[in-house]
């Protein structure tokens, strides 16, 4: 395409579009030949989009027909549908689309746990390393730190503390992923040594049903939604060594975007986990009860990532925001 005839060629449409958009008011003939010029100016943008992407133009193409979509359709964006595109698709399109990461990442900081529970559970010696004995008696005896943690603040400033510091941990897997990666197998050793030295200690105390009884309600839900940031972190690391067949800007603005959505999604995710750990856990509640909504709570997430987000993928939804937001891409080719 040569770009000065097609201006020449089109250019008093536009010219004449962009003078109607400056009225205030507009006759039935005028309001007609808007939305006429309107039509005929998204398919000039596609045009010029396809075969000459000529940046100046696109540029301006793009501002005349957003302007001139505002003036035919209304400013009024529908917040509603958005957020429930948001929740019904994006989100769990991006959790499927990147689950062989954080699945991968999940087997591997669960094996990581176990293996330094069992260590530590089976060596006096590392359980001496780690705490004084009466220390370790004060967190693993009956009635002990390990137990009173989750009844220590009143339920609804505890369910408020969890949520921030859990969403902290995410979000720093999610963003800090770029930097190699590096940041996030920090962070996942961290959880991991965390539970695992736990899990030893209860269990050298022959109190591992106790461990399980008071993590579990809350902790299924809670880990997922860190490995699933933590795997989104290392692909998004994996994006800045390996960018495929884009730019590497192009395609970590694609899967930064991406990430950005998906903590907003987690966010609510580690909320509901931060309700049960703060309501549930420390209840009255029957282990079986306890442990059963904690369940509950994981099958329903798993559901809506492998059947709703397998769904949406499928159909090409990406957890991207949607692409009249997410800019202009000049064609590339290799």
């Amino acid at each position: 395409m040569d770009v000065d005839l097609f201006v020449a060629a089109h250019r008093a449409e536009w010219d004449r579009l962009a003078q109607l958009l400056k009225r205030r008011r507009l006759h039935g003939a005028e309001a007609d030949e808007l939305i006429s010029l309107y039509q005929r100016s998204a398919t000039h943008l596609s045009m010029v989009r396809t075969a000459a992407p000529d940046p100046a133009l696109l540029s301006w193409l793009s501002a005349l027909v957003a302007r001139a979509r505002a003036a035919v359709t209304g400013t009024h964006t529908p917040a509603w549908r958005e957020i429930g595109l948001f929740f019904s698709q994006r989100f769990p399109a991006a959790v499927y689309r990147t689950s062989r990461w954080w699945l991968t990442t999940a087997v591997v900081s669960i094996a990581v746990g176990a293996l330094l529970g069992a260590w530590v559970a089976a060596d006096p010696a590392v359980q001496a390393s780690i705490a004084a004995p009466d220390q370790i008696r004060n967190l693993t005896e009956p009635g002990g730190s390990f137990e009173t943690y989750y009844s220590s603040h009143p339920a609804g400033s505890f369910a408020a503390q969890v949520w921030t510091n859990n969403a902290w941990v995410a979000a720093t897997c999610l963003f800090f992923g770029v930097l190699a990666g590096i940041p996030v197998l920090l962070a996942l050793w961290a959880n991991a040594a965390n539970v695992g030295v736990s899990a030893g200690l209860m269990s050298a105390a022959g109190r591992l049903d106790i461990f399980f009884g008071l993590i579990t309600p809350h902790g299924l839900l809670e880990l997922t939604a860190v490995f699933v940031a933590a795997g989104t972190g290392m692909r998004l690391g994996w994006t800045v060594i390996n960018p495929g067949p884009h730019t590497r800007a192009v395609a970590l603005a694609r899967e930064g975007r991406a990430a950005a959505a998906m903590a907003l999604g987690l966010a609510c995710v580690l909320l509901i986990s931060g309700v049960i750990e703060a309501f549930v856990t420390p209840s009255g509640l029957p282990t079986w009860g306890r442990i059963g909504i904690g369940v509950l709570a994981e099958s329903a997430f798993l559901i809506y990532v492998f059947v709703f987000g397998r769904r949406a993928a499928r159909a090409g939804v990406t957890g991207d925001v949607d692409a009249r937001y997410g800019g202009d891409v000049l064609p590339q080719s290799g």
